[in-house]
């Protein structure tokens, strides 16, 4: 895989875990969290006009974007691997955004991770 590749591998998985934490960041949102525990319709307001939730959505989508580039130039088992960088940049940003722990199981997973990727990478 050339570099050319693998930045448009990275910012797909980067999108992704933006994705991730804006999502989170708006679906605990205090106007959301009340909404959900009345009927669907002021709920899903709640969760559709809410700006870290549509921004995670847009993420996701110029996420995938990216991913299609990435399939249509590489073999899928070689650069899905690479989805697993996710896991790491999630948690990374878990921890410094939403004050989630790190705790001793989440990193020797993610070095498990680390280590597959290296693997089939090569």
């Amino acid at each position: 895989m050339n570099i050319y590749i693998i930045s448009i591998i990275l910012t797909s998985v980067a999108l992704s875990v933006l994705a991730q934490i804006l999502l989170k960041l708006g679906m605990t949102h205090p106007l959301v969290q009340t909404h959900l525990k009345t009927t669907i319709l002021p709920a899903a307001y709640a969760i559709l006009t809410n700006p870290f939730v549509l921004g995670g959505m847009a993420a996701y989508v110029a996420g995938a974007v990216f991913w299609l580039i990435v399939l249509a130039r590489v073999e899928v088992s070689r650069a899905y691997p690479f989805v697993g960088l996710g896991f790491i940049g999630t948690m990374l940003f878990a921890y410094f955004f939403l004050n989630e722990p790190i705790t001793l199981n989440k990193f020797m997973g993610t070095l498990l991770v680390v280590a597959g990727i290296i693997l089939i990478s090569r």
